[in-house]
């Protein structure tokens, strides 16, 4: 029960520092960080994908709801918490039968670095594509993506050695 609650605790983290926060920066016109993202790196790894899910889109809706974007945000985040065992299973070399002691911070960092960064980027393309949807704005659809990822890595590589810090020491 203390898990759950503190996970809780930390999705209402995230979703308060990006609409109150990050929602409000804007640099150069293309650098806007989403590190609500962080929720489905974090959520732990389980047999049961569904309540995973519904409380992806539920956490994606929240910051739709505050970044009036009529749904970019469920969708995107749904769509890399879909993909995520994918990748866990392809970088990481995970079974079902690992699921229940993965730790993203126990594995090696290049290792987590591939993992999310191919996310983080996934969902900005999805995200960004959705707010343009147009093929005029393919431009525009590829930088946003490139510099707000580059951003929301750093961000959450940031916060991730504060917090976690170095437990290889």
């Amino acid at each position: 029960m203390n898990k759950n609650i503190r996970l809780l605790f930390i999705v209402l983290f995230l979703i308060l520092l990006q609409v109150l926060v990050l929602n409000n920066v804007l640099f150069l016109g293309y650098i806007n960080p989403y590190i609500y993202i962080a929720f489905v790196f974090i959520y732990p790894l389980k047999e049961n994908r569904f309540p995973f899910l519904i409380l992806s889109f539920l956490v994606g809706l929240s910051v739709d709801f505050f970044s009036n974007s009529g749904g970019t945000h469920a969708f995107s985040l749904l769509f890399i918490a879909y993909i995520r065992l994918f990748f866990i299973r392809v970088l990481f070399q995970k079974t079902p039968v690992d699921f229940h002691l993965f730790k993203l911070h126990q594995e090696t960092f290049g290792k987590v670095f591939n993992y999310v960064v191919i996310l983080t980027v996934i969902h900005h393309l999805i995200l960004f594509s959705l707010a343009n949807f147009s093929i005029y704005n393919l431009t525009n659809v590829l930088i946003n993506t490139l510099f707000s990822s580059i951003f929301t890595l750093i961000l959450y590589f940031l916060g991730t050695y504060i917090l976690v810090g170095n437990k290889n020491e």
